[in-house]
């Protein structure tokens, strides 16, 4: 669908093609209408699908059409400061005709962030975009009603990540401070329990889109290596020298590695910086200007970065680390072909992650085509896609285990 099919304020329109934003995605296509139609919605999609501005464009039309100035209609609840600047950024884009305001509040910052946040509340920005901890100290020290009397929208985005993070009891608090006659919009990569027992309580007869969840977008090429740790390092060099990659992201389990990986990276002449929660807000901030800028073309990090980035072009996802379920895997390698471009997603597979592994190959349809080595770097472990294998090398350990313990036992005298 083109996206002047969908008959939108003249103001927005213009907007949307001064950005060259011409043909709508699957999930743009079916939300928008639904939000436009003023119904209450639960959208499930994968990551890279256009999920912003599926609830961002039909609400700017309504604050256009609404004519209401100076006034917070819209309310969007995010789990990390990074998708709070993401969503800003984006509402600040898509607005360029439209006389519309938004204002990012997060934690982490110094006073001076603290007043600017406060006063972009104060002044009534069309929309706020909010992680719910900095919110709830904003709500409890200013008069009830002060903020939110004139809402008209309230967006959950990344919601299973919210609720994972144990946002959960923010969120309601929150909905106390709201007008109970608003349009509710819940947007999610995954469908848990917990996603329909929130919707259950906030919501009016949703309508519900489901859009091939938990499953990475179609044009990434997928691809992993059976690995032994002290192959790692050298099979990214081989990577990374076998071309020209010019954004790239490598995924690692935790900050320490995250920091180790980066420094050897970096003392190889690789254009690189660490990026985790350890980090100061205005250096991730800078940081992630320069990756967009391309002033950087490589971020070492952990799972922080698999949520809430909006990077455009990020050709090469590499998983240094096997992530803990299939859910980090599809949100990983979502950074890569973003907007039905291609990309290319590559998994490092140690042998003690061969059960991990088998569960995602299975949710990914078996579409990951397993690599052998560069000759070079010799022979690694081999891949066993049904997760058997770790199975019995466990049993076996603790058979050897036993078998040593018996041997230990004190020598008895037999009886006579």
């Amino acid at each position: 669908m083109n996206i002047n099919e969908l008959h939108l304020s003249e103001q927005l329109q213009e907007g949307l093609e001064a950005m060259r934003f011409e043909k709508a995605t699957p999930i743009q296509e079916q939300a928008i209408p639904i939000i436009l139609n003023g119904d209450d919605l639960i959208a499930c999609a994968q990551t890279g699908t256009g999920k912003t501005a599926a609830y961002l464009i039909p609400v700017l039309d309504k604050v256009v059409r609404s004519g209401t100035k100076k006034q917070t209609t819209t309310l969007i609840l995010v789990p990390t400061r990074e998708l709070a600047v993401q969503v800003d950024q984006a509402v600040e884009a898509l607005s360029y005709f439209v006389d519309a305001g938004s204002v990012a509040v997060f934690g982490g910052g110094d006073g001076v962030e603290f007043e600017r946040q406060r006063r972009g509340m104060t002044e009534g920005a069309e929309v706020v975009v909010a992680t719910p901890g900095r919110l709830i100290s904003m709500l409890k020290a200013a008069p009830k009603g002060k903020y939110f009397s004139k809402l008209q929208h309230l967006i959950l985005d990344e919601a299973d990540r919210m609720l994972d993070m144990g946002f959960y009891q923010d969120i309601m608090t929150i909905i106390h401070f709201l007008p109970k006659n608003r349009q509710n919009l819940l947007f999610s990569a995954t469908m848990p329990p917990n996603i329909r027992k929130l919707a259950k309580e906030i919501m009016v007869n949703p309508k519900e889109i489901s859009l091939s969840i938990a499953k990475p977008a179609e044009k990434i090429a997928q691809f992993a290596y059976g690995v032994f740790p002290e192959q790692k390092n050298n099979l990214l060099d081989h990577i990374l020298k076998e071309k020209d990659y010019q954004s790239i992201i490598i995924f690692c389990s935790t900050k320490s590695a995250t920091s180790t990986l980066g420094r050897n990276m970096k003392r190889k002449g690789y254009s690189v910086e660490s990026f985790s929660s350890d980090i100061e807000q205005d250096e991730r901030e800078r940081i992630m200007l320069d990756f967009k800028n391309r002033k950087l073309n490589m971020l070492v990090g952990t799972d922080i970065l698999a949520r809430g980035i909006d990077v455009d072009g990020i050709e090469l996802v590499v998983n240094f680390d096997l992530p803990s379920d299939a859910d980090d895997y599809v949100h990983r390698v979502g950074r890569t072909a973003r907007a039905e471009r291609d990309g290319t997603a590559i998994t490092f597979l140690e042998e003690k992650d061969q059960r991990k592994f088998a569960n995602i190959y299975e949710v990914t349809e078996k579409k990951i085509t397993i690599l052998p080595l560069p000759e070079s770097l010799g022979k690694g472990p081999d891949v066993d896609l049904t997760g058997k294998r770790g199975h019995k090398s466990n049993n076996k350990r603790r058979r050897s285990g036993n078998q040593r313990n018996k041997s230990k036992r004190p020598f008895k005298k037999p009886k006579r």
